[in-house]
């Protein structure tokens, strides 16, 4: 019987790449919806033998559901194509999670994962700011948004029968009803735009954060006085200790350990333990 079942689908199956979602969908929809009695043997081989042959044909023979699903979700703005392939997954995984002694049939049980997968995809995809991120504005977005296609403007009386009627508060109602009203606004402005050109993207109204005078006198205040005790700490210094700080870090052709340990007759390591105890001493005498 298994053979014979995998033999009959796979003749449906289009032998080359699929060159557009039209395509893709008559070639689904030739593919034979299963009998009850086909579905439990598939569902059983699959979960009790993990015959992944036996999961591919529960796949293929619900393509066509996932189409008809997918389809009324067009009204997002977003590509037929791309939450068809987002409900594939959902079936997928339903597939993978079916028990078949429950004795419910896959396409009632494969509704709430293809659903949870094109949801998951429009709340991603239908703005770059999200409007929807906890549960309860996840069943606003979808249930608000189709109320609102026939009521517009929600009244005060329909916002509370919205909110008792989803199990959330009257604000929550109100908030996702204002994020569905507004719109996605470029952060900044145009590539082609001018100078001239008057611009009302939110980052022509951010201040910088050095654009505040104090802020920038404060900074050239501090350089200045951490530069006038810099100078003093290294006059406090030893010649030797001074020479090698100066060489090693304050000049652009900076000298090796090993060269100043020529110039001064002594071991390199010596030379950096006066280093050491110089950066030490600068940094006691440079602390206020």
């Amino acid at each position: 019987m298994s053979t014979a079942l995998v033999q009959r689908n796979l003749q449906f199956l289009p032998s080359g790449p699929v060159g557009s979602v039209d395509a893709y969908m008559q070639a689904v929809s030739v593919i034979p919806v299963l009998t009850e009695e086909e579905e439990q043997f598939l569902a059983g081989r699959f979960q009790d033998d993990g015959d992944l042959d036996a999961a591919r044909q529960l796949v293929l023979s619900h393509l066509r559901f996932v189409v008809h699903i997918a389809r009324g979700y067009t009204g997002y703005g977003l590509q037929l194509g791309d939450l068809i392939q987002e409900g594939n997954i959902g079936l997928m995984k339903a597939v993978k999670r079916f028990d078949p002694t429950v004795g419910v049939r896959l396409v009632s049980f494969a509704v709430h994962w293809i659903r949870a997968e094109i949801h998951e995809f429009v709340l991603r995809n239908w703005r770059v700011v999200k409007v929807a991120t906890t549960k309860a504005q996840r069943k606003l977005f979808f249930n608000l948004r189709k109320a609102k296609a026939h009521l517009g403007w929600l009244s005060a009386d329909e916002t509370r029968a919205v909110a008792e009627d989803l199990g959330v508060s009257e604000r929550d109602v109100t908030e996702m009803e204002q994020r569905l009203s507004a719109r996605d606004l470029a952060f900044d402005p145009a590539p082609n735009a001018g100078d001239d050109d008057t611009v009302y993207t939110p980052a022509a109204y951010l201040p910088s954060p050095e654009s505040d005078p104090a802020f920038s006198v404060e900074r050239d205040d501090w350089e200045t006085a951490a530069s006038d005790r810099l100078q003093v700490a290294m006059e406090r210094l030893d010649e030797r200790s001074r020479h090698i700080l100066e060489a090693r870090w304050l000049t652009e052709d900076k000298r090796t350990l090993q060269d100043l340990a020529d110039h001064y007759g002594v071991s390199a390591e010596r030379i950096r333990q006066i280093e050491a105890n110089a950066l030490k001493k600068l940094r006691g005498m440079m602390i206020v």
